[in-house]
């Protein structure tokens, strides 16, 4: 076992003793990002971000309940007085301990972490081996929000980010798939030879995010910090005004979330070519339309955008009129938390500039679905199950290099635009014969299918509200306002 791997593994045993204090997965995670700051920053030498005696040396040297008062109140400071990155980080925080004890006990077991070692191999990573413990926990609920690292890299190995370019995520979790190209990037180029102005660009322009959620926002930000990233990570929600805002992009690497829109109501985006009531439609519009010309995405998508009818079909279209969708990965099941839904990557290249029709002439589609195990905690999803696809789609970024097709007993397979319109530009495209379909024991766990269930029900549920309110005439809001 490494430092980092140690030293998450110390951590994460320490939210057992914080049970007492009624504190959740997620919570623990949150208070650890908030200590964890604090303790980096003197690690690192950047305690000059935060206002004098409000440092990790202030809190250690107190004890009981002097010691948790004066946490609550450095909480608040940091969220008002500090500098602008850092009340990001601490934007409206409190604290979820209740016992002095407990704080105690996380104050003492961080100070005593190898953090010679944790700094040698990185703090990032160490910080993100701490979200991906909080996913895989089946109580956390963090998986939705939590892409698997061995996906996030295939991706992002696949689309392969340059130095210059603009990298963005319009649903970026906790930052995975910017820190990766982010990453990707220094493995592959000298950042240092670069123009003094382009290292600026590149700390601090050349990625954006947006998170909707303020909790999950809070964690991305202490990722970009502890990756050396100065970006924007938006807390707003790309289905409205931060989506409008959004600069264009060379890259576009994200995993929208599934399901329904939280709080009820669809996007409210007005500038949508096709209006739908479906988030994951929507976020599949503004990714193609967020491109700049000729850049390229690489987008996971659940089934329902492959095959919904109406609508569903015109974007489709459209997407293949303006971008070359080239290749499409058909994920195994059990891969998200608690999500039984089925997924796919999506890789697609956007047009030349006036160039918006016709850009796809062939998909070529791998199935790593079918006769595949059904990954979970029990069976790890890994960088090698994905390696037969990475081999498959070659070195090219736009899905040209030479390529062969499989036939019906292969798992890649291509598909021409013309055989595609002859299915109603339909793309859940499938041909291998499922060798598991008749044996119970090889059936996904119940609460898998009953999330597949949901989903589905959920996505007939806003065709049919969004179907009402087409039928629903205009006056009957003009009557109901003189009406006692």
């Amino acid at each position: 076992m490494n430092a980092t791997s140690d030293i998450v593994a110390r951590l994460w045993s320490l939210c057992h003793v914080l049970r007492d204090d009624g504190i959740t997965y997620h919570q623990y995670v949150t208070e650890l990002t908030f200590l964890l700051f604090l303790k980096m920053a003197q690690e690192t030498g950047t305690e000059d971000e935060l206002p004098p005696n409000y440092r990790w040396a202030d809190l250690v040297k107190r004890d009981g309940l002097e010691q948790l008062t004066f946490y609550r109140e450095l909480l608040i400071h940091l969220g008002t007085e500090a500098k602008p990155r850092i009340q990001a980080i601490y934007a409206n925080a409190n604290t979820a301990l209740r016992h002095p004890r407990n704080l105690a006990k996380l104050v003492t077991s961080i100070d005593a972490l190898d953090w010679y070692s944790a700094r040698e191999e990185g703090l990032g990573d160490m910080y993100e081996g701490l979200l991906e413990k909080n996913a895989n926990e089946t109580k956390s609920g963090a998986g939705q929000y939590f892409t698997p690292r061995a996906l996030i890299e295939a991706m992002v190995d696949l689309v392969k980010p340059r130095a210059g370019e603009r990298v963005s995520d319009p649903a970026a979790g906790t930052l995975g798939f910017i820190t990766r190209a982010h990453g990707y990037i220094k493995a592959h180029e000298d950042l240092y030879a670069l123009p003094e102005r382009a290292q600026v660009f590149q700390i601090e322009q050349a990625y954006h995010a947006i998170e909707l959620v303020p909790e999950t926002q809070r964690l991305a930000l202490m990722n970009a910090l502890l990756h050396g990233l100065a970006c924007p990570v938006v807390l707003g929600d790309t289905l409205a005004g931060a989506g409008v805002e959004a600069p264009r992009s060379d890259v576009i690497l994200t995993n929208p979330p599934f399901g329904t829109k939280k709080g009820g109501g669809g996007p409210s985006r007005d500038d949508f070519t096709f209006p739908t009531s479906n988030k994951q439609l929507a976020f599949l519009q503004h990714i193609y339309r967020n491109l700049k010309p000729g850049g390229r995405a690489a987008v996971v998508l659940p089934d329902n955008v492959l095959f919904e009818d109406g609508v569903g079909a015109k974007i489709r279209a459209d997407l293949m009129d303006k971008c070359d969708l080239h290749t499409i990965l058909r994920l195994p099941t059990g891969i998200f938390y608690a999500q039984g839904v089925k997924t796919n990557v999506l890789f697609f290249r956007k047009g030349a500039l006036n160039e918006d029709k016709g850009n796809t002439r062939a998909v070529w589609f791998y199935d790593l679905r079918t006769n595949m195990p059904s990954f979970g905690k029990r069976t790890p999803f890994t960088r090698a199950h994905l390696q037969p696809f990475v081999d498959a789609f070659g070195e090219d970024v736009h899905g040209q290099s030479p390529r062969q097709d499989q036939g019906e007993d292969g798992r890649f397979r291509v598909f021409t635009r013309e055989q595609i319109a002859a299915r109603g530009d339909n793309l859940d495209v499938t041909w291998l014969r499922d060798e598991n379909a008749d044996r119970v024991e090889d059936l996904p766990e119940p609460e898998e299918i009953a999330a597949e269930i949901l989903m589905h029900l959920q996505t007939a549920s806003e065709e049919m509200q969004a179907l009402l309110e087409l039928l629903e005439p205009e006056d009957d809001q003009e009557t109901a306002e003189v009406l006692p």
